[in-house]
């Protein structure tokens, strides 16, 4: 018997089921014994009588795969430890499968604790033990298959430092701004006196900023103190915009929140310790230490610390939303937020939630109603879990929007095709219009000079950036149509897909420019009429120079937003210069400037001047924790839960570079040393975990050079189009590869 065993269980994409809590703090007790307890508690409740389960497979041996697994599941914690199998016996089961396996066995009981198990054997390491028991509860109403969340959770923080502005006057600075409430401990010498309590996310000189402006956060609370030292809570105030139905509640077991990094205490002569002052800031389950980024480029260093923490700051709602203006979701803001969250931690059950949340809540642009494809291929690609996809597939093929089809091939909002039956068969009661990007020039106080984010694009009835997204999404459900054996569907998918794409080219393709105008009627050409179809896969090989040149010609002409896919398209092109200079620009459209600006959670535009009303919490400007581990690092998975990784690095100038980044099979660790300026060797140390195979591309460098894979010179495959190199596919396990430079 092996002394290794499988770590990491998720039940239904959670990995901490047998944890109990009560109003945002962890219990020490087991979900077993809840009904013992008096307390208020809440759990991440299994809402599918059949739910999946998923593990890490252990071992460090280089090629280790699982060969098989056996999974029992029992009604009793003792019965599991005893390895009885009272409820559910897999057997040994010949499968490399390690991620969304579905329970196989009688339909689980509402409101029940169950217990589970697994054992696998491995290629190299034979059968191991069996892992720790994972307990978890059902909920009170199951279906065959739903999905599941954890409960929003508080983290107790004081002041990293107290500034005595003034006699009676201190500023608490706690470092990060969170969404959170505060506890105060004071001390009076006589009854009634009374206190200024200031939160905000921006300071004025030291003070903290009373009119900061847009929807950037301020509040002042007056408190009455009682003689003698005594603790007080301060009672949020309810913004009256959060009360419209669309946006989401907060749990009463949590209560209101603000986002608020800095507390002003006025009025107070007494000693002030930072003990004195607590932040109960509030968020969704979070492992700080699931990844890690560093590199040469202290600016870049900067921004992966950003967005990495904004992704755990602004998960306060426990659904992905767009800030704290409106806390609403958003198609947009939840693609870029899921990606984002997938490159930062090994957690996968928020992204789920607010994606079938948005099936039935869409929003409407017409191009984040087809979003909803993207988000649900994520999600079965990081997760292996078909069962989204087969539970919505009506739906998601009514987001394609092929109802909008017109006799020219092309779709539009503007030509009468939007009917009440369309409307219905997208969830949606409302004006469907496209976006492109936003904010638009004329609105928000925006004029010409400043001329929103969309780059002057012209609108018109067949826009070339909707039908971009129609083609991806054409692309997406002849895919989905395939994983759920659906062949004929599939096929026209696939035909309707082929078609689009050549008549798109014909129309939309300036062939005396080389690049993209904007739609049918007009001659204008926009950054993202461009960006869109080389990042869908649309733009001829014969011209993709030249719709690159006019990128280029760009910048970043385009919001936060906008941002996902120029940064994908350029990676994917191979321009990782360009792209590394974007990621770390200075200017005022760059994600330093939020740095530069005061904001520790990513803004909602690149600047205030550029979305007079954005606020300084928004997810959907974290970009660049995806595209740090999905495209500078490489680090893309291939087939579904990661079963074949696509590791191919585009560092460009930076000197080094190193990371850990998560996948529901296990951390994949990569760091390169990149000494070819000077003469030497490129170098990357590469760990790939059990249960895994890479495909590894290398960067293509000019002049002569041997690949090295751990110390043994290899044959590669030069790939001029992709300008890079292939290394192969290897097994799990450690690597080293070299690109030698000889002369």
């Amino acid at each position: 018997m092996a002394s290794i065993k499988p770590t990491g269980l998720l039940t239904d994409l959670i990995e901490h089921t047998d944890r109990v809590y009560s109003n945002g703090y962890i219990l020490n007790i087991p979900i077993w014994k809840i009904d013992e307890t008096t307390a208020l508690v809440q759990v991440a409740e299994i809402s599918s009588m059949y739910p999946s389960f998923s593990w890490i497979v252990a071992g460090e041996r280089q090629g280790t795969m699982q060969v098989a697994y056996q999974i029992i599941v029992d009604d009793s914690y003792k019965d599991a430890l005893d390895a009885k199998a009272s409820v559910w016996n897999s057997k040994k089961n010949e499968s490399g499968q390690s991620s969304a396996i579905t329970y196989q066995g009688k339909a689980l009981k509402a409101s029940t604790n169950y217990f589970w198990r697994v054992k696998t054997h491995t290629s190299t390491d034979g059968e191991s033990e069996w892992s720790d028991v994972k307990a978890f509860r059902t909920a009170s109403k199951l279906a065959n298959y739903a999905n599941s969340h954890y409960p929003l959770l508080k983290t107790r923080e004081n002041p990293i430092e107290i500034i005595n502005i003034a006699p009676k006057s201190h500023v608490l600075d706690f470092g990060k701004a969170a969404f959170a409430q505060l506890q105060v401990t004071l001390f009076s010498e006589k009854e009634n006196d009374t206190v200024l309590v200031h939160l905000g996310e921006r300071l004025n000189g030291k003070r903290i900023d009373r009119k900061p402006g847009g929807t950037i956060r301020y509040q002042c609370y007056p408190l009455s103190l009682k003689k003698g030292r005594h603790s007080y809570k301060i009672n949020i105030r309810k913004d009256k915009r959060h009360e419209q139905a669309a946006a989401i509640q907060i749990p009463q077991y949590i209560g209101e929140i603000l986002p608020f990094r800095y507390c002003e205490i006025e009025g107070y002569d007494a000693t002030l310790s930072t003990k004195d002052v607590v932040r109960e800031s509030v968020h969704y389950y979070f492992d700080e230490t699931a990844s890690s980024f560093s590199c040469s480029n202290d600016t870049l260093n900067q921004i992966w610390d950003l967005c990495k923490y904004s992704i755990k700051a602004t998960s306060f709602a426990g659904i992905y939303v767009d800030g704290d203006r409106e806390r609403i979701p958003y198609e947009a803001d939840a693609l870029i937020n899921q990606l984002s969250h997938y490159g930062v931690d090994r957690e996968y059950s928020m992204a789920r939630y607010t994606h079938e949340y948005l099936l039935q809540h869409p929003t409407w642009p017409t191009e984040w109603i087809m979003q909803a494809l993207m988000i649900a291929w994520y999600d079965y690609m990081y997760t292996g879990d078909m069962r989204s996809l087969k539970e919505n597939y009506e739906l998601l093929k009514s987001r394609s929007l092929l109802s909008l089809k017109g006799k020219n091939g092309f779709i539009s909002t503007t030509t009468g095709l939007i009917t009440p039956a369309v409307l219905e068969s997208v969830r949606f009661n409302g004006t469907i219009k496209d976006i492109v990007d936003w904010p638009h020039t004329g609105i928000l106080g925006l004029n010409k000079e400043q001329g929103g984010e969309a780059d002057a694009y012209v609108f018109t009835d067949y826009n070339t950036v909707i039908n971009a997204y129609h083609y991806q999404s054409l692309k997406l459900m002849t895919d989905i149509a395939k994983v759920l054996k659906l062949e004929n569907e599939a096929t026209m998918f696939r035909k309707e897909a082929t078609e689009l794409k050549i008549k798109f080219n014909k129309t939309f393709l300036d062939s005396s420019k080389g690049y993209y105008i904007d739609g049918i009627s007009t001659d204008h050409a926009s950054l993202h009429a461009n960006m869109f179809p080389l990042v869908f896969g649309l733009v001829p090989e014969a011209q993709q120079n030249k719709v690159l040149d006019f990128i280029r010609s760009r910048g970043m002409a385009c919001s936060v937003y906008g941002s996902q896919f120029l940064m994908d398209a350029l990676y994917d092109a191979g321009e990782s210069a360009y792209a590394l200079s974007l990621l770390t620009s200075t200017s005022d459209r760059s994600w330093y400037n939020m740095i530069r600006s005061g904001s520790t959670i990513t803004m909602e535009a690149w600047d205030d001047k550029y979305k007079p009303n954005q606020d300084w919490n928004h997810a959907w400007g974290a970009v660049p924790a995806n595209t740090i581990s999905r495209k500078l690092m490489g680090v893309e998975a291939l087939s579904p839960a990661f079963e074949t990784v696509k590791i191919k690095p585009q560092i460009a100038s930076l000197n080094w570079a190193k990371a850990s980044i998560p996948s529901i099979k296990g951390n994949i660790e990569v760091s390169i040393q990149n000494n070819c300026q000077s003469g030497g060797h490129w170098l990357m140390e590469l760990v790939i975990p059990a249960n895994m195979q890479a495909e590894v591309y290398l960067p293509l460098l000019s002049g002569k050079y041997k690949v090295i894979m751990n110390n043994k010179e290899i044959s590669s495959k030069t790939l001029k189009k992709e300008k890079c190199v292939f290394a192969g596919k290897v097994p799990s396990g450690r690597y080293v590869f070299e690109l030698a430079v000889s002369y």
